[in-house]
């Protein structure tokens, strides 16, 4: 049993205030900061209702998965959430679907990839919607010109 937060969780920001305890203790360790002190500074920065919040998030958290192998498994699950709320569904569901392979039985993971597909068919479905939209006002317009030509080319020949 993962002891991961669910997706739910990164929608509730830090108060200001606790965050600026993350980033204080984040800073004071500068060029040593620790593994820990970095990704719970991300955590909180991905939890952040600010995108560019958010981004450094996910940066921080790629870095950690990089250079610390032994917290490549955790941060998998992080940098799907990140990722889903910055609307990267595409690297969220890799992220995710890297910790299933490793994790089938991960309800938490489970549970994001399920929100990400939902969202990916959604804004599919707008996407669509739009594009379906565009197509008829394109062919309104495409048919009122056609029509004004003729009618004009009508006129002339009379």
């Amino acid at each position: 049993m993962s002891n991961l937060p669910y997706a739910a969780d990164a929608e509730s920001p830090l108060k200001p205030a606790e965050l600026q305890v993350l980033r204080a203790q984040y800073e004071k360790e500068g060029d040593y900061v620790g593994i820990q002190t970095k990704f719970n500074y991300a955590w909180g920065l991905i939890k952040s209702n600010i995108r560019s919040e958010q981004q450094e998030g996910v940066r921080l958290l790629s870095e950690i998965f990089r250079g610390a192998p032994e917290r490549r498994r955790e941060c998998l699950y992080y940098l799907a959430l990140g990722n889903f709320k910055l609307g990267n569904y595409g690297e969220a569901r890799r992220y995710n679907d890297l910790l299933l392979e490793k994790e089938p039985a991960n309800l938490q993971a489970a549970s994001l990839g399920s929100l990400i597909d939902d969202k990916v068919a959604k804004e599919g479905l707008v996407g669509v919607a739009i594009v379906g939209g565009l197509a008829l006002v394109a062919g309104v317009d495409w048919r009122g010109l056609h029509k004004a030509a003729a009618a004009e080319k009508g006129a002339v020949g009379v």
